[in-house]
């Protein structure tokens, strides 16, 4: 019992953060226009400041962690690769890309930072949990989209060039490289800064929860249901099956282990649809799977949270 309530008390609150989003989108609070300019805006500013003040606050040579960013890089690898594998199974082969996209995509940033903090107090190795796998997550959205499009176009020069670039300039990936500068730098931070960086940070969590739970619309979960619901299967159950049991062997252990926990079986990001849109994808399926996976997530991530805690492992 006590290892049920331990894996409420750190999945519930993170999810009610959603109900709320939701609920204030019902009451009209919430627009779709508003909850896209909060997204955009944690996305830009407290999500960068609250994993820079995670690492630029402790010291660098316990903070990095090669092992476990190698794990990251190469988990989300395989998990693309099993996705693109699966693909092949599908009757309608225009859908491939989001298919693979969709099962592969975690919400990596923001739950992965809400459900350590939740537990931990602090981001703790989400952020290199960041690094091993949000860069892949891009550079490879763009090859299954663009490779798998339905009429396809040839990968050119421009496309890779505003992938890099967006990798390159992304507020997240230069937060977290900010942050590691700072500590390996031992610059010290004066109280005034240290609490303002602190309170900029602290609205990334619940800001960013109520607008993704604001931009929620049961109805799209139904669309193109059954490839949508092995697109699902695979990002909450599948993957955490196949690579949870190899981090345990590997040593990995609480943050690092939750962290792990999140990349492979959190719910599919929003910007999944957003990107498959731009790139001449109908954004049915990606919608669908979106959807169900930020619908059932709460229920399995408990469920993986309670049969890690049970075994000792969080």
């Amino acid at each position: 019992m006590d290892n049920l309530v331990f894996s409420l008390n750190a999945t519930v609150p993170v999810f009610l953060l959603m109900v709320l989003g939701l609920f204030f989108r019902r009451l009209g609070w919430i627009d779709e226009a508003f909850a896209s300019k909060m997204n955009k805006f944690v996305f830009l500013v407290p999500l960068p400041v609250l994993v820079f003040e995670d690492l630029a606050t402790v010291d660098f040579s316990q903070v990095w962690n090669l092992k476990f960013v190698l794990f990251c890089f190469g988990a989300t690898l395989a998990s693309i690769a099993l996705a693109a594998l699966l693909s092949l199974f599908l009757k309608d082969r225009s859908i491939q890309g989001e298919f693979i996209q969709a099962s592969y995509r975690s919400s990596a940033a923001l739950l992965g930072i809400a459900f350590i903090q939740n537990i931990y107090g602090d981001a703790g190795m989400a952020p290199l949990m960041i690094i091993g796998s949000v860069p892949l997550y891009n550079i490879m959205a763009v090859v299954v989209l663009s490779f798998f499009q339905p009429q396809r176009k040839k990968l050119d020069a421009e496309v890779w060039k505003r992938t890099l670039k967006g990798i390159v300039t992304n507020p997240i990936i230069i937060g977290i490289a900010a942050g590691l500068l700072w500590s390996a730098l031992r610059i010290p931070m004066p109280p005034v800064l240290e609490k303002t960086v602190s309170n900029v940070g602290a609205v990334a969590t619940p800001m960013g929860l109520m607008a993704m739970g604001a931009t929620f619309d049961i109805r799209k979960a139904f669309g193109k249901f059954r490839p949508a619901l092995a697109a699902a299967s695979m990002k909450l159950v599948g993957y955490a099956l196949i690579f949870l049991p190899l981090a345990v062997a590997l040593g990995f252990r609480r943050e690092e282990l939750v962290a792990i926990l999140v990349m492979l079986g959190s719910a599919t990001t929003v910007s999944c649809f957003v990107m498959a849109r731009n790139m001449g994808h109908e954004g049915v399926l990606t919608s669908s799977v979106v959807m169900l996976t930020t619908l059932f997530s709460a229920f399995t991530l408990t469920a993986w949270l309670y049969i890690l805690r049970s075994m000792g492992m969080v």
